[in-house]
């Protein structure tokens, strides 16, 4: 489903029965993960409170300089990557649909001392929730998944930007939704849709956390339906990059390099773990140009 590339933010269809029942377990999931999250090893946050960055080396070289720039964060968790585009001289705001993240998110800031905004409200309403346009718009990695339409996200997405802004996004690259937990072996399609029902305890950053909210509803969106429904938006497309690593031990042979960095060992087959893509909004200058000289 998608609305007009002109409409309103609150013209927005809402959402389905199913798309609603979606949305509540995967909230209710997120909601009790988040203190764990917090307080765990994985993000770190008193090494973040410190002065660490949370972003990874090829977002800081393909975004460039972010100084006094307005970024968005769409899906930003509990904000630690939002405040590291902030260290690096961004003016930002991070949306995200758990209130307990937000609002985590909101106590991280105020203890290190940076200005941010953080809203409450899920990403396919942020249009109304947020009602202006940013510089960039940035979403970062395990975000797509929970999403049912890309055509309404990228709709929301293009919405967001201003004419001359920028769309950047890392994501885990999803032919490693397709397989196994334990081999390299496909156990679901690349073009399969969704969604993919999840009924585990525990999270990627604390795999033997005692949880109760376990189900959850995921998609997996190939990197052609992604790039296909930004460009649809009249979005351009600067780069596009695969990458050989990911960020946390998704099968137990992945050889941990530090840093957050897990790769395949020497002895099996090379496969992209993440991807990023950098995209522009036209603002229209050529355009003009283009009319001014035929009038001339």
């Amino acid at each position: 489903m998608t609305t007009s590339r002109d409409a309103s933010p609150r013209d927005t269809p809402p959402p389905s029965a199913d798309e609603q029942a979606w949305f509540e377990a995967n909230r209710a999931m997120w909601d009790e993960r988040v203190p764990i999250h917090v307080a765990g090893d994985f993000y770190d946050v008193a090494g973040f409170e410190a002065g660490a960055s949370t972003l990874r080396p090829f977002e800081v070289e393909e975004l460039g300089d972010v100084r006094d720039r307005e970024l968005l964060h769409l899906q930003c968790h509990f904000g630690l990557d939002t405040l590291s585009w902030a260290r690096r001289g961004a003016r930002v705001t991070g949306l995200d649909f758990s209130a307990p993240a937000v609002e985590a998110a909101r106590q991280v800031a105020e203890r290190v001392g940076i200005a941010a905004r953080f809203v409450h409200a899920n990403v396919y309403d942020a249009r109304a929730a947020l009602d202006r346009e940013y510089d960039i718009v940035y979403t970062g990695l395990g975000a797509l998944c929970w999403l049912p339409d890309l055509d309404r996200w990228a709709e929301v997405v293009a919405g967001l930007t201003r004419p001359g802004g920028t769309v950047y996004l890392s994501e885990f690259h999803p032919i490693t939704d397709t397989l196994g937990d334990e081999a390299l072996t496909f156990e679901r399609d690349y073009f399969g849709g969704g969604p993919h029902v999840w009924d585990e305890p525990g999270t990627y950053a604390a795999l033997e956390a005692s949880t109760q909210a376990n189900l959850s509803y995921e998609w997996i969106h190939p990197v052609s339906e992604v790039i296909g429904a930004l460009l649809a938006r009249g979005l351009v497309l600067q780069s596009f990059r695969e990458h050989d690593y990911t960020l946390f031990p998704r099968w137990p042979f992945l050889i941990d390099q530090g840093n957050h960095q897990y790769r395949l060992p020497d002895d099996l087959p090379k496969l992209p773990l993440m991807y990023s893509l950098r995209l522009a909004k036209p603002d229209g200058s050529n355009d003009r140009m283009i009319d001014r000289s035929r009038q001339s």
